[in-house]
């Protein structure tokens, strides 16, 4: 289906699937933010999720967009940014992944996306997926030179029962440059980081790494950080203040001689 065909979805989303921000920064980077809303449209009634649920980790990764947001002031870098909860639409996964539509969370279920219609899940990739991936395309095509690809995420403390450590993730797909760059940089930030913690490519989580970096071969970086260490204004001012001279040491490293100043 194309990203402009229309249908009841679409015309219900009352704001843009998908934003870019900062389209004129001057950071050889993008940032993007794929889980940075929980906004459902009205026409899925909520997807029948409780208000836990909805607010939930399971709908968006909670402090991603605020950090998002002071890394691209701090590093003058555009960022583009989903505007879709992703329990509408996972836009980190392809439409042929079981996944992008989740029926069920670690905690929830998701009622309304149960026994859904192959025209019901297209809908969604047309109004959700195509517009995100589109506007990533177009912002990319636009930058004066090749940028290193970030991605911003964030994950719970606890997961399954099992307390997670690790406080920074550095993640990566084939390319491991910018893991590899940034891990080195968080060496003395007095974070506890791993490598491909909490997850990692066979999780399924670098398809937008891999359609945007991979492809055009630009140095590509997933970053997750702990939740509780971003879900208050200070908290999101602190771990930017210890991630913006990293990135900026990756960006220094890896974007193209040409491209810097």
């Amino acid at each position: 289906m194309s990203a402009t065909t229309e249908s009841p979805l679409l015309h219900s989303l009352e704001l843009p699937a998908a934003r870019a921000l900062n389209t004129r920064g001057q950071a050889h980077a993008l940032l993007v933010c794929e889980h940075a809303s929980r906004f459902i449209p009205a026409a899925l009634g909520g997807l029948g999720l409780t208000a836990e649920a909805a607010n939930s980790h399971a709908a968006w990764d909670i402090g991603a967009l605020d950090l998002s947001v002071e890394l691209m002031g701090a590093l003058d870098a555009p960022l583009v940014q989903s505007r879709v909860s992703r329990l509408v639409y996972d836009c980190n996964r392809p439409p042929e992944a079981p996944d992008a539509i989740p029926s069920q969370s670690e905690r929830f279920v998701i009622p309304g996306n149960a026994n859904l219609t192959d025209d019901q899940r297209a809908a969604r990739v047309s109004d959700v997926y195509f517009p995100f991936h589109d506007m990533l395309k177009q912002t990319l095509n636009a930058r004066p030179a090749p940028p290193v690809l970030i991605t911003m995420h964030s994950f719970t403390p606890v997961y399954k029962g099992q307390t997670r450590a690790v406080e920074l993730g550095i993640l990566h797909d084939s390319d491991d440059r910018a893991a590899q760059t940034l891990l080195a940089a968080a060496q003395d930030s007095g974070l506890n980081t791993a490598l491909n913690e909490p997850y990692s490519v066979t999780d399924g989580v670098t398809h937008t790494l891999r359609e945007h970096g991979l492809n055009r071969g630009l140095a590509n970086v997933m970053i997750e950080v702990r939740n509780d260490l971003i879900d208050t204004p200070t908290g999101v001012n602190r771990m930017a203040g210890l991630l913006a001279p990293m990135l900026a040491q990756v960006i220094e490293q890896l974007a193209p001689r040409e491209a810097q100043p």
